[in-house]
């Protein structure tokens, strides 16, 4: 059974993008950077909301095409249409029970890139494993929450904490 592990950066405020889906105030360079694309290498499937699927189009993402290409995508969605053919899966329904059948059959950790609503249905179901938040020494006011409209009492254990020099931290927490 391969974990889902939920991988974001997050501002102080708890925000993974500002309004209208700004994440210029994260690090886009450095070790923090570095680190999370060496990350990347060690999964085999990413999943995803519409809106972060979407989200890629404003950074050349073409519809139908893979965010990361080395790995297998699904996108949680009910309304999204891809170009016949296209490599990316669009998961219409029974979502849990699809995020359940993935993690049996996978072979390797399981990317959720997003987005704050997903990862808040993810959350209130028991389907996360695992945090790995980019806490990013700036504050959003407004955005997308880390969970979006999750109500369910969770408990974590943090497992480790790594301390950038431009002020970030590395937090990874394992869900119980």
């Amino acid at each position: 059974m391969q974990p889902v592990i939920y991988d974001v950066a997050v501002s102080l405020d708890g925000f993974i993008s500002g309004p209208d889906g700004d994440i210029s105030r994260f690090a886009q360079t450095g070790p923090v950077v570095d680190d999370y694309a060496a990350r990347l290498g060690g999964y085999g499937t990413a999943i995803m909301g519409r809106k972060t699927y979407g989200f890629g189009y404003a950074y050349g993402l073409t519809p139908g095409h893979p965010p990361y290409p080395h790995m297998d995508t699904l996108v949680f969605s009910r309304g999204l249409r891809l170009p016949d053919g296209s490599p990316v899966s669009v998961v219409p329904g029974q979502w849990a029970e699809a995020l359940r059948a993935l993690k049996s059959r996978a072979d390797r950790p399981i990317y959720l890139c997003g987005g704050g609503a997903f990862a808040g249905w993810a959350l209130d179901r028991g389907l996360i494993d695992r945090l790995i938040l980019k806490r990013a020494p700036v504050c959003y006011g407004a955005g997308v929450p880390l969970f979006d409209g999750a109500t369910q009492p969770r408990d974590v254990t943090r497992l480790s904490v790594r301390t950038y020099d431009n002020g970030y931290l590395l937090e990874t927490f394992a869900l119980d």
